[in-house]
């Protein structure tokens, strides 16, 4: 699946520059997502919004007609791990959604995702909470194991490895779903190379600056396994557990790491691991 061979295509900083565009857009989208859900509300009517704010920013959504996805949203529910098309479900206080974002300027994409409990952190079982936190913590060390001159799969081990020690923590035995990774972003929404979740053998690609991955773990309360519903686009759990999803879209430069879909270009998340905070603008 993952070649030792493999080359990851690099942008020059004008081109980072434009995917930062693309990648605030998304991450301004994301937080009116987090701020706009609610019991009650329909995962249709928070795409209608997601779709009315990207393309007032003069962008467009990237999965929008995607191989004939029809949602500017993914928004999965529960055990819904990833790829959840927005309808006529009406969302409950205590689910939780994961709402993946992608949106074009320039012809330059920015990806992101998070996931979040309807009716606040207030409303969210403890298991449902931990899940979460340790999701997102686990991007965040992957991210901050992107590095020039490492292996781009130093990402996926520092992943598991955190993973790992939340579960440890925790007392829980998460999941780290395999059948779908992260990937390189840039004038195509999914590009080489993939970027695994989890400890793989190979060497890898060698990251260099002017790489632009999407790093994504998906992390359930049980099996890593999964299935694809009738819809032949919702991914859940088999056996029916819960799932995160947090993703962001990050560029390596000659100083550090710039997460574009952040709106602080991660610097307090980055800076909290030790990790350089190297934007361009």
């Amino acid at each position: 699946m993952f070649g030792r061979s493999a080359r990851i295509e690099t942008k020059t900083p004008e081109q980072i520059l434009r995917m930062r565009r693309a990648g605030l857009v998304v991450g301004q989208t994301l937080q009116l997502m987090a701020q706009t859900v609610r019991p009650g509300i329909t995962t249709k009517q928070l795409d209608e919004l997601a779709e009315e704010h990207i393309r007032g920013c003069g962008a467009v959504p990237s999965f929008l007609g995607y191989h004939g996805f029809t949602g500017t949203l993914c928004t999965s529910v529960n055990d819904e791990v990833v790829h959840g098309i927005p309808g006529a479900r009406v969302l409950a206080e205590g689910d939780v959604i994961s709402i993946d974002c992608g949106a074009i300027v320039d012809g330059w994409h920015g990806d992101a995702a998070i996931s979040v409990v309807v009716g606040g952190r207030e409303a969210g079982r403890p298991e449902d909470l931990a899940l979460i936190d340790a999701t997102e913590d686990a991007m965040w060390a992957g991210i901050a194991a992107l590095g020039a001159g490492e292996s781009l799969y130093a990402v996926g081990a520092a992943v598991e490895d955190s993973v790992t020690e939340a579960g440890e923590r925790d007392q829980r035995d998460y999941g780290i779903v395999e059948d779908y990774v992260g990937h390189g972003i840039g004038t195509e929404m999914h590009q080489d190379p993939q970027v695994p979740n989890y400890r793989v053998r190979e060497k890898g690609p060698t990251v260099r600056p002017g790489v632009t991955v999407a790093i994504e773990p998906m992390v359930t309360l049980g099996t890593s396994e999964t299935r694809i519903l009738s819809d032949d686009w919702t991914v859940v759990t088999a056996d029916g557990s819960r799932a995160a999803h947090w993703e962001n879209s990050v560029a390596v430069t000659d100083e550090g790491l710039w997460v574009l879909t952040a709106l602080d270009g991660g610097r307090a998340r980055l800076e909290a691991a030790g990790a350089a905070y190297a934007p361009l603008d």
